[in-house]
């Protein structure tokens, strides 16, 4: 009797011991799933006060008339529907302009990605005081503004001053009269500016990778090239795809470069892009309507890669 009056009371307290703290837990995670929204929450407000506003006048103006006098309330502001789009669509301008800031990006794109990735892996094989150098060399480069690096490069290539002319004893030949040269020297300097954060993020990532598989990879007798291809390239796909998809949205919305360096768009906008075509067409022009049609296309594609790129980290989240 006093054995199993002893072994009563026991169970009892194990099972309310067992019972008791599993609603606490129940409810801790009901509670936990709001948890990082409180955190985001000021966050999401800033950004909603800074970009929803904007982005509400910016459709709006697009389906409306609004020019010079409905700026200056000569005229009143008309409702015209999807007519500035259909304007916009009707202009063979418009798509050279998409075509070229579509080709120009991927360009950039491909250039940064190969030139960050090259400059991590020699990161790896060099001794410690040239890392340090390459380093500081290459932040120098990312943290300089664009417009400061766009005249330092106008500088450059300067065809009466320039160094580069000299150097390679070019004369008095113009970089920016050209539409492929002046493209070219935009390309340079968008991707002096772009690489670090690929190389410095690709870089991470090879640290991350074991040395056992690099050195087994070695053994077998695997170049450097088949190395990156066949062992580094597939282990850093995450990182690979993120610093991609960052450096498409990047490198589409590139104006400071282009403006400063072709003077606005080139000879006869031979140099225009997406975002300085749009910038002409409302302040240039005049024309705000058309500039924030142009702007609410360059949003939705910018939205959709911006999806893609939401989905892609997603899938790779689910596979880790």
């Amino acid at each position: 009797m006093t054995q199993n009056a002893t072994a009563e009371p026991a169970v009892v307290v194990s099972m309310t011991t067992a019972v008791g703290p599993a609603a606490p837990r129940k409810s801790a995670r009901r509670g936990g799933r709001w948890t990082p929204w409180l955190y985001l929450a000021p966050a999401l407000v800033v950004l909603a006060a800074l970009l929803v506003y904007p982005v509400y006048q910016l459709g709006l103006i697009s389906f409306l008339e609004y020019t010079q006098a409905q700026v200056s309330g000569g005229e009143p502001t008309t409702f015209q529907g999807f007519g500035n789009y259909a304007t916009l669509f009707a202009d063979d301008q418009f798509w050279q302009v998409l075509l070229a800031t579509v080709l120009f990006a991927a360009a950039c794109v491909v250039t940064t990605l190969a030139v960050g990735c090259a400059l991590a892996v020699l990161l790896t094989r060099v001794r410690a005081v040239p890392r340090l150098a390459l380093m500081l060399a290459a932040l120098g480069a990312w943290a300089t503004p664009a417009i400061t690096g766009s005249t330092v490069w106008m500088f450059l290539f300067d065809p009466d001053f320039g160094p580069v002319n000299k150097v390679f004893g070019l004369g008095d030949f113009s970089w920016t009269y050209g539409r492929y040269s002046a493209f070219a020297l935009v390309l340079l300097e968008v991707v002096w500016c772009s690489f670090p954060f690929v190389m410095v993020t690709v870089y991470a990532g090879i640290k991350a990778v074991p040395e056992e598989v690099l050195e087994a990879a070695a053994l077998d007798g695997a170049s450097q090239w088949r190395i990156w291809r066949s062992v580094l390239a597939p282990m850093l796909r995450p990182i690979l795809t993120v610093v991609t998809i960052q450096s498409v949205i990047w490198d589409f919305k590139v104006f400071t470069q282009i403006y400063v360096m072709t003077n606005g768009g080139g000879i006869a906008g031979q140099n225009l892009v997406l975002n300085v075509y749009a910038y002409q067409k409302a302040f240039a022009s005049s024309q705000y309507s058309l500039g924030s049609a142009i702007g609410v296309v360059m949003l939705l594609i910018l939205l959709a890669i911006t999806l893609v790129y939401l989905r892609l980290l997603r899938r790779q989240g689910e596979e880790l």
